[in-house]
């Protein structure tokens, strides 16, 4: 009987186990290979003033402001990026088709809009299912996205 009581509680104890969620991807690092697939990507590591982009099959560190970019990665943890409501944009305003990199990732955009002079709104956030495309517009007074999970950000067009 106790042997029993025993394994039924095993039992339980690992059927109500919490998932173990997939670890983020690595996150791109400087002068490092970058696959094909990403060519003219850019993208954020934590804590950096300017971004990474794909260049000649290595991520190559961008060391003045450049023009919006159409071609975003975010590997899992949050990116942020500058919208045309801010100096500097990083994003341009319109369609945009987030691509996840795996069948298990989600692709998640929170945007931001300045909605009068010195006033932003709240984030609108808009979020996919795992493996499925996510289909977002980008406005003309985006302040700030946030961008998150292991996804291809295009520009469409």
């Amino acid at each position: 009987m106790r042997r029993n009581i025993i394994a039924l509680v095993t039992a339980a104890a690992l059927v109500s186990a919490p998932a173990v969620a997939a670890a983020d991807p690595a996150a791109p690092q400087p002068n490092t290979p970058c696959p094909a697939d990403l060519s003219d990507a850019a993208t954020v590591l934590p804590d950096a003033m300017m971004p990474l982009i794909c260049r000649d099959g290595r991520w190559q560190p961008v060391t003045t402001p450049q023009p919006p970019n159409d071609r975003w990665l975010s590997y899992g943890p949050e990116i942020t990026l500058r919208g045309q409501g801010k100096r500097n944009p990083e994003v341009a305003e319109g369609a945009w088709t987030a691509t996840p990199r795996n069948p298990e990732s989600s692709c998640r955009a929170a945007l931001s809009e300045v909605v009068s002079a010195g006033v932003v709104g709240p984030p609108q956030v808009t979020e996919g299912q795992p493996g499925q495309p996510l289909s977002i517009t980008v406005p003309p007074r985006m302040f700030e996205a946030v961008l998150s999970g292991d996804c291809l950000w295009q520009k469409a067009g």
